[in-house]
């Protein structure tokens, strides 16, 4: 049977789930009575909440005998490692752009990635029957945006098809509504090359994805480059061009099959299979035949730029929430998490309960953060900081990004206010139609930790971004600090609305009455530069005296959410963000006041 193995590149809400749901649905993946679940190939709850792709995924069609492997891609810069390794595997892209809204920055990273290594694209409009849809321009946007990405003759060339996922139809003309998605599958066995490698040559895969089988144990996925494979063939598997080299019989080969996986007895060069048979496989290791070991380069990936520590949770409400508290829970979870994720750096120093863990960006480690509290876990995790480098001439650098931000018009004055408060350097302005601009901004990497929040509240939840690294350079004269300080509890207790009402002159709380503090603990954020202690508890004092009037309405004012990206953008330098699988907790380093003053004293000395 032939092959095509493609990935589908595209911003939220531009219809990739739905296109899906259609391709499975007309090449007869389900039943026509079968039940089936919006959004598939979104399977993860985080991914549903946040409408974002995180892990990427793997299904199959069939379609005139070609048998079609889909890849979903996370869009986001901060998943690197997993758009690198998985764009390996295929061939070809679909990149999915809005017939109204046109090519996103989000989608800007991924395509970039996907031209690089030389992938052929298929361009699929989508929603071409939504009112106000402009084809034309979409096309001059995405032939734009290809040709500034570097893209070779034969990539600008690139073909186009018009869709309504919704409506279930594909169509080449913009002008002829069909009845089905014929056209975008003919095109993709046309445009998208059949995977090579000689089929009778010895056997050579390189495994892009690790999961994992409660019967089976560790499984690998990758696309054989060379050979066939058969059950109990002997193999060996190969880390790096020095790395080991380990014995392994193949006890399982499994191929997919719609959103399944079938078991089959071989497979040959171009197919993406899941092969089991060693126990601790790891990704990028290469699978080959003994009598020809030959290994792949090392899977490269951006290097990481924003770390924070991990401490084992030591507040006073340690191990109230969570099932998993200690130092030893926290360093196997984030071993396990080493398997996977490829952009991912933990220093362990040496058997101590701080781990150092390492990012590709403020989004990635929180992701990681949330998946923990979820599982259980309760950690305090530190303000992030920068991965700093040191130059050829000695000087230390620091990480840059190329910031796109689309906003409504009307909020261009107040986000560029911020950008510049933040030292970024805008370097380019275009105006996506009446309403929207798009602003693009070299910044440092620490001036972003933070922004998501900020953005998302200074225009009203309208405005989008991505980042992707650009570059290393001198360290920028802006530092990341929070200009105000903080307001403290001194008392531990459950907080009371009389004793807000007061406190809440004096700054922003994002704590609400009921809730229970300890000494030490942040609740708000102090109008001025220095911290306030505050006590949160202290009640109305009770007289045997009738009052001559109603007692005070007490209404609280500007109340904050703390969530977990705004909560790591708020933290100061002596602060900790305390997480468990219930609260969020933002707390001093040292709790008591005491300890604080003397830890000053040291400082300044």
């Amino acid at each position: 049977m032939d092959k095509r193995n493609i990935a589908i590149i595209a911003h939220v809400d531009h219809g990739k789930t739905t296109l899906v749901d259609q391709l499975l649905k007309q090449t007869g993946v389900f039943r026509d009575n079968e039940t089936i679940l919006d959004r598939v190939m979104d399977s993860n709850e985080l991914e549903r909440e946040r409408g974002i792709t995180i892990v990427s995924k793997n299904c199959s069609i069939v379609f005139d005998t070609v048998h079609i492997n889909i890849v979903d891609t996370p869009g986001h810069a901060d998943f690197g490692g997993e758009v690198e390794r998985i764009l390996s595997m295929v061939d070809g892209v679909l990149l999915l752009v809005d017939a109204v809204e046109g090519p996103m920055p989000q989608t800007r990273f991924v395509t970039n990635k996907a031209l690089q290594i030389g992938l052929r694209p298929i361009v699929v409009i989508n929603k071409i029957d939504k009112l106000g849809a402009r084809p034309d321009w979409v096309i001059d946007q995405t032939f734009e945006l290809f040709a500034n990405l570097g893209a070779s003759e034969q990539q600008l060339d690139f073909s186009v098809i018009y869709t309504s996922a919704i409506q279930g139809f594909a169509t080449v003309d913009s002008l002829i509504q069909k009845n089905d998605m014929g056209d975008l599958l003919r095109e993709i066995v046309q445009k998208i090359p059949e995977p090579g490698g000689d089929v009778e040559g010895p056997f050579k895969m390189q495994i892009s994805a690790i999961d994992y089988s409660p019967y089976l144990g560790k499984i690998g996925i990758g696309k054989i480059s060379r050979g066939k494979v058969s059950l109990r063939d002997n193999l060996i598997a190969l880390e790096g061009e020095t790395g080991t080299r380990e014995q392994l019989t193949v006890s399982s080969i499994q191929i997919f099959k719609g959103l399944d996986r079938v078991s089959v007895e071989k497979a040959e060069a171009g197919q993406i299979v899941i092969i089991n048979g060693i126990e601790d496989i790891k990704i990028g290791a290469t699978l080959c035949d003994p009598g020809d070991p030959e290994p792949f380069p090392i899977l490269k990936v951006d290097e990481p730029t924003l770390g924070v520590n991990f401490f084992v949770n030591s507040s006073p409400f340690a191990g109230k929430e969570g099932k998993f508290v200690t130092g030893r829970q926290i360093r196997e979870r984030l071993k396990k998490e080493l398997i996977t994720n490829l952009a991912l750096k933990v220093n362990f120093k040496d058997e101590t309960e701080i781990f150092e863990v390492f990012g590709r960006g403020e989004l990635h480690l929180t992701i990681l953060i949330e998946n923990l509290r979820r599982e259980g876990f309760e950690l305090s995790v530190s303000k992030p900081k920068v991965v700093y480098k040191t130059g050829s001439d000695g000087k230390l650098l620091e990480p840059f990004e190329t910031l796109i931000i689309e906003i409504d018009i009307e909020f261009q004055g107040v986000v560029m206010k911020s950008m510049g408060e933040r030292g970024g350097k805008l370097c380019n302005i275009v105006n996506v139609n009446e309403h929207r601009t798009r602003l693009e901004y070299c910044i440092s990497t620490k001036s972003l930790i933070g922004f998501h929040g900020q953005l998302t509240s200074i225009t009203k939840g309208t405005g989008i971004f991505s980042h992707s690294f650009e570059k290393y350079d001198l360290i920028s004269s802006l530092a990341n600090q929070r200009k105000n300080g903080a307001l403290v509890s001194q008392e531990t207790g459950i907080i009371n609305a009389y004793a807000l009402w007061k406190i809440q002159e004096r700054g922003r709380l994002f704590v609400a009455p009921g809730t229970e503090v300890y000494e030490g603990m942040v609740i708000g954020i102090h109008a001025r530069p220095s911290d306030l202690i505050v006590n949160p508890i202290k009640g109305k004092k009770l007289t045997n005296i009738r009052a001559s009037g109603k007692d005070e309405h007490i209404e609280l004012k500007n109340m904050m959410e703390l969530n977990l990206e705004k909560g790591l953008g708020l933290l100061g330098d002596d602060e900790l963000l305390e997480i468990t699988p219930k609260s969020l907790r933002i707390r001093k380093s040292s709790l008591t006041e005491g300890e604080r003053r003397k830890n000053s004293r040291v400082n300044a000395n």
